[in-house]
């Protein structure tokens, strides 16, 4: 798992600055957010922020903290979509679609236990993964990611529903957010 391509296609997808008026996020260049850019120490005009802060950011944020690098040890393909998920939703959002996942595929916990949906990635989420991978594959990781994705795509509709302004970005998370994380 090569988490710098993973961060340069985020930003190939994000693309340079964005002030859309319908977005909550305000702001953003590479796809990092002011809000987020200012908590990480940048006092600058978000027009000119450094790639090298956003890839920072991400690396630290996105990748290390949560634990998606324990997860690509195990699934790249599921760890590639839980950064992505997570750069847009948040990590917890991702994990917590991981741990939903988990939970719907364990056969009523005959597999392994279910996990609590708290959104960290932890011994028993590993735990977790690990179980469902020896008893599905090898191609269970792929229909573990359709799990996740499809979660995430039901969420995109939901925000949409829910926030009529969203429907400017409905179609765009669908096209580039479903079914394209890995580079």
């Amino acid at each position: 798992m090569d988490i710098t391509q993973l961060i340069d296609s985020v930003i190939g997808r994000e693309g340079g600055y964005s002030d859309h008026p319908a977005d909550r996020g305000g702001a953003t260049r590479w796809g990092v957010t002011e809000r987020v850019a200012r908590a990480h120490g940048y006092a600058g005009d978000m027009r000119v922020y450094p790639r090298a802060d956003a890839v920072s950011v991400y690396r630290r944020m996105y990748w290390l903290r949560p634990g998606y690098d324990r997860i690509a040890e195990r699934a790249p393909a599921i760890a590639a979509e839980l950064f992505d998920t997570g750069v847009n939703m948040g990590p917890a959002v991702a994990t917590g679609f991981l741990q939903r996942a988990l939970n719907a595929l364990n056969r009523g916990a005959s597999d392994f236990p279910d996990i609590t949906a708290d959104g960290k990635v932890g011994p028993r989420t590993l735990a977790a993964l690990d179980a469902y991978l020896r008893r599905r594959s090898p191609a269970g990781e792929g229909v573990l990611l359709k799990a996740i994705e499809a979660l995430q795509g039901e969420r995109y509709i939901r925000l949409a529903e829910t926030r009529p302004a969203n429907e400017a970005f409905l179609y765009g998370w669908i096209a580039n957010r479903i079914g394209s994380a890995a580079p």
